[in-house]
């Protein structure tokens, strides 16, 4: 069964909850009596309000920092305004999704408020994606309108072939070009205006974003979030991260990925500022963090990585960035111990999916732990870490029971809460095996400790069974990446007639390093039990990522799978 939202003629379809088993419905995880302070009432649990909200409480903080021209909340309440009033005059009708194909740059903050104001779907696509990827994506969400940077043009061409083509708005930035009377801007100087009074009217059930996976277990799927999805995410997370309009949030992981785009939400909830990164340029981003005194941020390990391994890194001024976030993927103690050496400051690790709005957990200390030896300390710091405020996460076995909480069993992670999406866009099938007896079931194996926090080792698609053994890929990697010489590596499964599957690295080495496969093999012996050790090590000049710049096993994987079948342990 599918549940159609009738918007003015438009028809938006997606698995509802109701549909997600033949059990009695499925009620939303109750909002906690503690969350009545943020005000999380029905009206509220919408994305308009909270734009709204920080226009009128916070008119002169600077939304937008931008060197010696920030844009102030008054003005980006009004732009978001005449946006939403520019879309509706294109002759979109509520419900109709809108896509953007843009980088790190202030119209896609813009049109992040500007779609449910004037009661669209946003869907946020990768722009790094070929033409063909982007076509499917157009086509799967039914989009009705594209808007998109200038050198994003020769992508948006291929991908509307045949049929019917939406609607094209280019957003410019500084140098680029676009067809006069086409671009964002030209558009918001003739178009009427939305004020915030009739900013949409969507319930916190309705769809606000259609997020497209990176395809690293294949085919993508359209994972719909809702108003209350996202705005419940952005209150537990300004919460939970004591958020305030004193802190400046970096954009440099990119905003069409859940890693960075929830902070577009609960920052300007709170009033604080933004700064935007179009491009991930390691000296660019370093140079951003003291120029315009970044509080914090939250970045792919492999972004760390690439920072904190930067010749100009350790010179440079961080007194203003008071926590470092790391989501994504997962990050070795290793990489942990570096960042904070690096940046001085807090760190928090977080996990969580799309189909979480992210966040799930994160390894903030409790106060009983602060009094622990530093290195147990550092476990917890640097492990998966502890439900947020809103969630219920559990690890069971396969009959659906918890593990004990000995740091030793594994289970899988599995969660519910407001923050968690009805279901992807048009799969009821896919749906249905993602939600078991309520529960989400995320696809990550942890072991849970006795204080509440669990830590992954591994996704279920990762682990290798060698002769037999249950091998966990990132214990093998974070052994590994201890090496001096190694850069990063990604470790994966290969077929093998006497093993039945075979384990190998792929390595990155460090500039200037020579390091060969037997001296690593014979490290992470030293390391690990024989058995875990890699058969062989390949090396290459860098790894494949995906469009978030998660380290792409898939694509590692595909050549030695070709024409056979692997079976997920």
């Amino acid at each position: 069964m599918k549940v159609s939202y009738e918007k003015e003629g438009r028809d938006m379809t997606y698995v509802h909850r109701e549909t997600l088993s033949a059990s009695p419905r499925l009620k939303p995880h109750p909002i906690p009596r503690t969350m009545t302070r943020f005000q999380a009432e029905e009206e509220s649990m919408n994305l308009t309000a909270i734009l709204d909200r920080a226009a009128r409480l916070f008119p002169d903080n600077p939304a937008v920092r931008r060197g010696s021209e920030p844009c102030d909340y008054r003005q980006l309440g009004k732009r978001v305004a005449r946006l939403a009033g520019s879309l509706k005059d294109l002759g979109l009708s509520p419900g109709d999704r809108v896509a953007a194909l843009l980088r790190n740059v202030q119209s896609f903050l813009e049109i992040y408020f500007a779609a449910p104001a004037a009661g669209l779907v946003l869907v946020p696509v990768n722009h790094r994606l070929s033409s063909d990827e982007v076509g499917a994506i157009f086509e799967d969400a039914d989009v009705s309108a594209v808007v998109a940077e200038p050198r994003f043009a020769e992508t948006v061409d291929g991908a509307l072939q045949d049929g019917a083509r939406p609607c094209r708005v280019w957003a410019t930035e500084e140098g680029d070009d676009a067809p006069p009377g086409e671009t964002l801007e030209a558009l918001l100087g003739g178009s009427s205006t939305i004020p915030p009074e009739r900013w949409g009217a969507a319930g916190r059930d309705d769809p606000a974003q259609i997020y497209y996976t990176s395809g690293t277990t294949g085919e993508p799927k359209g994972v719909v979030l809702t108003h209350g999805n996202v705005s419940f995410h952005a209150l537990m997370a300004a919460a939970e991260l004591s958020l305030s309009e004193q802190d400046v949030w970096l954009h440099a992981a990119p905003l069409f990925h859940l890693a960075d785009a929830w902070a577009t939400f609960a920052l300007t909830w709170v009033g604080g500022s933004h700064v935007m990164a179009p491009d991930f340029d390691e000296e660019a981003v370093l140079d951003l963090f003291e120029s315009e005194g970044i509080t914090l941020t939250n970045l792919i390990p492999t972004m760390l990585n690439r920072l904190v391994n930067h010749p100009g890194a350790p010179s440079r001024d961080f007194s203003a960035l008071r926590v470092m976030l790391s989501g994504g993927a997962p990050i070795s103690p290793q990489l942990v111990r570096r960042i904070m050496d690096t940046f001085g400051c807090d760190y928090l690790q977080t996990y969580g999916l799309t189909e979480t709005s992210p966040y799930l957990t994160l390894s903030k200390l409790k106060a009983s732990l602060e009094s622990l030896p530093d290195e147990e300390k550092f476990w917890y710091k640097a492990c998966t870490g502890r439900p947020m405020l809103g969630v219920e996460v559990r690890v069971v076995d396969e009959n659906g029971r918890d593990v004990p909480a000995d740091r030793k069993t594994v289970g899988e992670i599995v969660a519910r809460g407001e923050s968690v999406t009805p279901g992807y866009r048009g799969k009821e099938e896919e749906t249905r095996r993602a939600f078991r007896d309520g529960w989400f079931h995320t696809g990550d194996l942890a072991v849970l400790d006795r204080e509440g926090y669990v830590n992954i080792v591994d996704r279920k698609k990762d682990v290798i069974m060698s002769g037999g053994e249950q091998v966990f890929s990132i214990e093998v990697e974070n052994a590994l990446e201890e090496h001096a010489d190694v850069l990063e590596v990604a470790v994966i499964a290969v077929p093998d007639e006497t093993w039945g599957e075979a384990i190998k690295a792929v390595v990155v080495r460090r500039e200037g390093a020579g390091v060969t496969a037997e001296e690593l093999i014979s490290f992470c012996r030293s390391k690990l039990a024989r058995y875990k050790a890699p058969k062989s090590v390949d090396f290459l000049a860098a790894l494949p990522k995906t469009g978030s710049r998660k380290i792409n096993k898939r694509v590692l994987r595909e050549p030695y799978w070709e024409g056979m079948e692997r079976r997920v342990h």
